[in-house]
């Protein structure tokens, strides 16, 4: 008999949440029963999952009695609170959020790289941040092939990084340009909600996400170099594999890009070898063929769970070292359909 699952997705009326809806009805999960929670602000609010109207309800600690599955992206304070309370009362739990990330016994896990994590869990599991998950789906066939030294990432951030409403900033900021307008003014999001200056984006460049700490990084670059380490090697902290990221913010609405370049410790490893692993590896998309101009580009990922690599080529003045260019929708892959495919994974390994 197949077991069915009572689930609940806390932060169902955010971006990612409308599209962890959208993704648990594509998947295998088998749901018995769907809850949708938000804050009190957004309860009362009628989504669909299945052709069913289900009203949103706020949330509350007893919100999660008879609960066996909870899928959350509602900010990182809202998990801190509620989680453990849903874990008490026997659910486990998939966090879209930096909340618990760190944490020395919440796994980290992006399914295609490192599923065997999910068997260490008691109760949370953790997903990435979007930038680094799309980084490790490219990265991860090279690393297990050629072994892997170095990483230097520079990101090309979307807009919707920093929620729907920077989308609108976004738009609102652009029409202000094209009209003369100061876009100044309706500058209120970006770079960070919490920091004290905030930047138009559109026409513009922001290097700055999340807030920037003492050691010069944002904490979005610290993000990306120890979640990689904690992904790949289990350990935040470790020096197998040096990383170092600049993180960007940029004027487009969905899809993030980046520029990464690598070091293998195969010197025989060439582009074509480095072309033939990725393309092999289920979720990576290989989109190289320089004659013809194909490319991954961030309006042709947006709306796909897959992860799009090309531009793959030496470096000819470092053996052993490769530029590659990766894009892939923030959205899903980045966040609500790891997610869904978190606990996908977590159901066929009867974890849950």
């Amino acid at each position: 008999m197949t077991k069915e699952y009572n689930v609940a997705i806390l932060g169902a009326t955010g971006a990612v949440g409308r599209r962890m809806i959208q993704q648990l009805e594509q998947s295998t999960i088998p749901v018995k029963s769907l809850k949708l929670l938000a804050s009190s602000r957004s309860a009362g609010t009628v989504l669909k999952f299945k052709g069913q109207d289900l009203t949103v309800e706020e949330t509350t600690p007893d919100s999660f009695d008879g609960i066996d599955l909870v899928l959350s992206s509602a900010g990182g304070s809202v998990s801190k609170k509620f989680l453990p309370e849903a874990v008490k009362r026997g659910a486990v739990c998939v966090d879209n959020t930096s909340a618990f990330r760190m944490e020395p016994d919440v796994p980290l896990v992006v399914p295609e790289v490192n599923p065997e994590a999910l068997k260490k869990h008691h109760g949370i599991i953790a997903n990435p941040n979007c930038s680094t998950i799309q980084m490790v789906m490219a990265l991860e066939p090279v690393r297990r092939k050629f072994g892997l030294k170095q990483i230097i990432v520079s990101t090309y951030q979307a807009a919707s990084g920093a929620g729907q409403a920077a989308i609108e900033e976004l738009k609102k900021e652009a029409q202000d340009y094209l009209d003369g307008k100061d876009m100044q003014e309706d500058a209120k999001i970006l770079p960070t909600k919490g920091d004290k200056k905030h930047y138009p984006l559109a026409f513009n460049l922001l290097p700055q996400i999340d807030v920037l700490e003492d050691s010069g990084y944002s904490h979005e670059e610290w993000k990306m170099i120890h979640e990689t380490k904690k992904i790949m090697l289990d350990d935040m902290n470790s020096d197998k594999i040096k990383v170092t990221a600049t993180c960007v913010r940029v004027p487009v609405p969905i899809a993030h890009g980046e520029s990464v370049y690598f070091t293998v410790e195969d010197k025989d490893a060439t582009a074509q070898d480095i072309m033939d692993v990725i393309a092999k590896f289920p979720g990576d998309v290989l989109q190289d063929d320089i004659k013809h101009q194909i490319y991954p580009q961030p309006v042709n990922a947006e709306g796909s769970r897959d992860t799009f690599v090309g531009r793959i080529r030496p470096d000819y003045e470092n053996p052993g070292a490769f530029n590659m260019w990766v894009v892939a929708d923030n959205l899903l892959k980045g966040a609500a359909w790891n997610t869904v495919e978190n606990a996908e994974y977590l159901d066929k390994m009867n974890l849950i």
